[in-house]
């Protein structure tokens, strides 16, 4: 084998690694590829997505609504709670008053 020949088995050995390289790749991203799907699908899809955005934005509206009537009650609550304490507050005063002033007459009544 001269110096000719081997050059040209090296050239077409090197050119059938190359062939045979990108033959595998070509063959793996075809086989790797999602299949395409219909264009009847995507529309499915599409609306299917567009029917779960509109339940998500009615049920966040309707959590914000929720939240807004919760608040209010929970104000409610608080005020209603503070009335409630205050009053409870001057009956005891009341009480002590009422208590002093017949603790009051009664010392006054009874004999020494």
């Amino acid at each position: 084998m001269n110096r000719s020949d081997f050059i040209i088995v090296t050239a077409a050995s090197l050119f059938a690694a190359f062939l045979l390289g990108w033959f595998a790749s070509w063959l793996i991203h075809r086989l790797s590829r999602p299949a395409r799907p219909a264009p009847g699908e995507l529309d499915r899809l599409a609306r299917q997505l567009r029917d779960a955005e509109t339940a998500r934005d009615r049920a966040v509206a309707d959590l914000k609504t929720r939240e807004a009537e919760l608040a209010d009650r929970l104000t409610t609550a608080e005020a209603e709670a503070a009335a409630a304490a205050d009053s409870l507050r001057e009956s005891r005063i009341e009480i002590e008053e009422l208590r002093d002033y017949i603790e009051k007459r009664f010392s006054r009544n009874r004999p020494a």
